[in-house]
């Protein structure tokens, strides 16, 4: 019965969006190729699973609540990991951190971490059909108490290079064994509470730290690098070295991809403005989605005006088969699997609003200097039925439609705290 509803619903959003020029089974076969990362650090509160857990103090990362059910080991990790898959209409990938590495019990240090402590991470997403992404993990340390790459310690920070070397090798297996692309992206937390001595000088140790680690080259289909940047965290108020002049400069001159998290600029930035700024000197761009709210606070994912102004700004610059997105965020506040599945349907949603655009009328109207009819279409098309081509593309997917899937990952929820406590 409710397939019925939906096809007929369908029938009629097709009808009303091809009088404005919009072909709606193409946009549903191109949102079916959109390939998010999801995150694993939702789970577990970017924990880890170091046999000893890091400090994420000072580190610039602040993760609230305490909700129960949270990820103990690997396995209950990747449990959950198929359960928001299994409420997320298309095929996806998983990103991961260094310390979500299969250890066996063991210590084993950062600088000494191989493709072989990721193998059934590997076996996993190849089983699944999943791609894996991964992030060098420096934060969490005792090596990390005075930054990593910029750290004044020229021991301190060759370890950290050797993380990072590591982790990139470790990209490199990844996108060999699943036949996808690995995509590397580096974020230190390395910055000041208060104005350091010299700006500079911790800037030329992080430049000297990068050309280091990326001497070596990797082919591209099997990994690609990026370099994320950020404004200020916590405890690093007032000077952070990686910032997003000091990246846009790198990464242009050693052509690898730069990576815009939408909570790491000032609350009036707009990340979607900078894509086009930034498009016609990068072949590729990572994005990764989150929602800051006052500050960098990575709350989940929803469909706001922040996250629609992305979307349509790669959607009408035509550059989806350019800008990765990736989701980035963590919250313990509320069911982890729910919050999984939230930002990455609200993702997908958003996306699926920009790609049902009427473009082309649009575009017609401001060539024709018809600013008026540019503007007024833009609004009407927040009314068209797009709800109802979001439920088939669900229902193609075999993804839960409607609110059915609440029920399941409340169900789910209930049954792994009673199970982990």
């Amino acid at each position: 019965m409710i397939e019925t509803r939906i096809e007929q619903t369908y029938a009629e959003a097709v009808e009303r969006y091809g009088e404005l020029g919009v072909k709606v089974e193409e946009v549903l076969a191109a949102l079916s190729k959109v390939r998010l990362s999801l995150h694993c650090w939702q789970g577990d509160d970017v924990g880890g699973f170091e046999t000893k857990n890091g400090d994420l103090s000072g580190s610039g990362l602040a993760v609230t609540g305490f909700f129960p059910g949270k990820a103990r080991s690997l396995d209950e990790l990747r449990a959950d990991l198929d359960a928001a898959l299994a409420v997320i209409p298309g095929k996806h990938r998983v990103n991961l951190h260094a310390m979500y590495g299969d250890f066996g019990g063991r210590t084993v240090e950062r600088d000494e971490i191989d493709a072989a402590h990721f193998a059934s991470w590997i076996d996993w997403a190849r089983e699944r059909g999943l791609g894996l992404d991964f992030n060098a993990t420096c934060f969490g340390h005792p090596k990390a108490d005075q930054g990593t790459l910029t750290h004044p310690n020229p021991d301190a920070r060759a370890f950290w290079v050797r993380h990072v070397q590591a982790c990139r090798s470790i990209s490199e297996a990844f996108g060999k064994e699943l036949g996808t692309p690995c995509l590397h992206n580096l974020w230190i937390p390395d910055g000041e509470k208060d104005v350091p001595a010299s700006r500079l000088a911790r800037r030329e140790r992080l430049l000297a730290s990068l050309d280091e680690i990326y001497a070596q080259r990797f082919k591209p289909e099997w990994m690609k690098d990026s370099v994320e940047c950020k404004l200020f965290g916590i405890g690093s108020e007032a000077f952070v070295a990686g910032s997003h002049e000091f990246y846009l400069c790198w990464a242009l001159k050693n052509r690898t991809l730069l990576c815009l998290d939408m909570g790491h600029f000032h609350p009036t930035e707009s990340v979607a403005d900078k894509l086009s700024a930034l498009l016609p000197f990068f072949p590729e761009l990572l994005v990764h989605v989150s929602r800051g709210l006052r500050w960098d606070s990575d709350h989940v994912v929803i469909q706001n005006e922040e996250l629609s102004d992305l979307m349509l700004e790669i959607v009408r610059s035509d550059t989806l088969n350019r800008v990765h997105l990736a989701l980035d965020y963590f919250d313990a506040s509320l069911n982890r699997v729910g919050a999984w599945a939230v930002g990455t349907r609200a993702a997908l949603r958003t996306l699926l609003f920009a790609l049902l655009e009427p473009k082309e009328r649009i575009t017609r109207h401001e060539n024709e200097g018809d600013l008026f009819a540019r503007l007024a279409w833009r609004e009407e098309a927040k009314a068209l039925p797009f709800g109802a081509v979001w439920n088939m593309h669900c229902l193609r997917q075999g993804a839960p439609v409607g609110g059915e899937w609440i029920e399941m990952v409340q169900a789910y929820g209930c049954k792994v705290a009673r199970e982990r406590g």
